[in-house]
């Protein structure tokens, strides 16, 4: 089974030479040669390696050296400006970068963005002209995320984390599925699928994370294992959950066929993406 983990985070340590935008509660430093030694003690042969924007904003160029570096491990998704005028240059020329297989656009709540802003409606013609799929954070903020996305029936979207906002410390909040009906809602947009990631997070319980099955059949029945992405967003989680911990629930339960659980765990972020890792 080759598994693919839909989304992680590396980054070097906060120097000026590369300085981070903001401190999270994240490690001091998870490299890319950090990630890959992380992701072969737990048997995650790839990753799509998503730059952080905490960290870097807009810019993926140490997404870009680490994906040179391990080609065979990672693929690049980079945050694109919606307040760039020339954002459709930017994807143009991302397209054209080794390894890139998706942008990302981000609308929660406090962005001060609507649904109808023009920088949106740059990215995702753009998106579409050059065939890249649009990873989309839009959690705490599922009305707006959903009329941008039926604004855009022609885009393929990957929504972020189950469209549900997830805590960055323990416990997840008692409302955490609140609004799981909307993203079931979801699944009847044929041009979507969703990221099953950071999902140990939203447990109440301890490792295993027991209380996250009974929604997540639900999600998987609404959407189908083919468009459903395991992931980890691995460094984010750190507070709450260590990589193996966000990895070893969905290896083990038996709440998923082995079908079922190769699907998950890879199957769908190959075909979403159109990429596979080169390992073995």
């Amino acid at each position: 089974m080759m598994v693919i983990d839909s989304q992680v985070h590396a980054y070097e340590a906060n120097t000026p030479q590369r300085p981070w935008n903001k401190v999270p509660n994240w490690p001091a430093h998870v490299t890319g040669d950090e990630m890959v030694a992380a992701m072969q003690k737990v048997g995650v042969d790839g990753a799509i390696f998503v730059s952080p924007f905490g960290l870097y904003g807009f810019d993926a160029s140490y997404a870009v050296a680490v994906q040179k570096a391990h080609p065979d491990r990672f693929a690049i998704v980079k945050p694109v400006n919606p307040d760039d005028p020339a954002v459709a240059d930017v994807i143009a020329d991302w397209k054209k970068t080794p390894g890139v297989v998706a942008i990302r656009i981000m609308m929660a709540k406090d962005s001060g963005r609507s649904p109808d802003h023009p920088g949106f409606d740059r990215i995702l013609r753009a998106a579409v002209r050059h065939d890249l799929p649009v990873n989309f954070l839009f959690w705490g903020n599922l009305d707006a995320g959903i009329a941008l996305i039926d604004r855009h029936p022609d885009a393929r979207f990957v929504i972020d984390h189950l469209g549900l906002m997830q805590p960055n410390t323990a416990p997840a909040p008692a409302d955490a599925w609140a609004e799981l009906p909307k993203v079931l809602d979801l699944a009847r947009r044929p041009n979507l699928v969703i990221k099953v990631s950071g999902a140990c997070t939203l447990s109440r319980q301890a490792y295993p994370y027991a209380d996250i099955w009974d929604p997540l059949a639900r999600v998987f029945d609404a959407w189908g294992f083919e468009r459903c992405l395991w992931g980890t967003d691995w460094t984010r989680a750190f507070e709450v959950v260590n990589y193996e911990q966000a990895v070893e629930p969905f290896r083990l339960t038996d709440r998923l066929s082995q079908s079922e659980r190769a699907m998950l765990m890879g199957g769908a972020c190959a075909k979403a993406y159109g990429w596979a890792p080169k390992v073995g």
